[in-house]
């Protein structure tokens, strides 16, 4: 009878763990949304929308619906970046730690609007701009902290395998199929990276392939029908016999 007693209560406990884990997972996605529209623009300097976040500790995994990256002042469109899913694989163990470690992140469906010139005067490197400053600044500093008190460090990531795949580019009329950006061991090691290294390095990546496929698409146009092909380079921001010129470094940057 004891041991029957006993079985039931393990058996009822464990039931309680994992009830309570899903409970708890189901409140993280709502937390983890609040949290990408509210420290988000204080990274971006845009604002971000999220429709849905999920999360499940039981499998150490996460979706995201509906990401919208705003534009920045002076710019047409809506939005600069959307996402219609990203999807993210966990260490759920890591959570727990001063390091949390992401196996893969998978974005799929993207739709990115460029606007302005190819070198630096679009919406896309002034996003990157903006991110730069917070990291260079090293994110903005509490305003009720004391010599007594210091906020607590934000905790590390490492991404071992991002990629961001199926990504549209609509620029002046046009659309474009962007290719796979794929990055690989990010913030490995001991020490990891912060979520706002994170974001500065995947959206140089992402600029950078995007100003490649649009230089590409000028120039081809250029090479098939002449002035037309000038003007369109022109509307860019540069000749299209100067598109090729200045983007080396950035050309090989992308396709690392």
């Amino acid at each position: 009878m004891i041991k029957k007693i006993l079985l039931g209560g393990a058996i009822g406990l464990v039931v309680l763990i994992i009830v309570a884990v899903i409970v708890v997972g189901l409140f993280l996605g709502s937390l983890v949304k609040a949290g990408m529209e509210t420290v988000g623009p204080k990274v971006t300097q845009v604002s971000i929308k999220v429709d849905a976040v999920n999360v499940s500790l039981l499998t150490g995994s996460a979706g995201v619906k509906g990401l919208v990256i705003g534009n920045p002042p002076g710019y047409k469109a809506p939005h600069a970046i959307s996402v219609g899913t990203a999807t993210v694989g966990v260490d759920p163990f890591s959570v727990l730690s001063d390091k949390i470690v992401v196996h893969s992140v998978r974005v799929e469906t993207a739709e990115i609007n460029f606007e302005g010139n190819l070198f630096s005067g679009n919406n896309l490197t002034k996003i990157m701009h903006n991110v730069n400053a917070f990291t260079k600044g090293g994110g903005s500093a509490p305003t009720n902290t004391t010599a007594k008190t210091s906020p607590k460090p934000a905790k590390k990531i490492q991404v071992d395998d991002f990629l961001i795949t199926g990504a549209r580019v609509n620029f002046n009329g046009a659309t474009l199929t962007l290719p796979d950006v794929h990055l690989l061991n990010l913030g490995k090691g001991s020490d990891g990276i912060t979520a706002a290294d994170l974001t500065q390095q995947v959206l140089e990546a992402l600029t950078a392939a995007t100003v490649k496929a649009v230089a590409g698409a000028a120039s081809d146009i250029g090479k098939s029908a002449g002035s037309v092909g000038k003007d369109l380079g022109k509307s860019l921001g540069s000749g299209a016999s100067n598109l090729t010129k200045g983007l080396g470094g950035l050309f090989q940057k992308s396709t690392k």
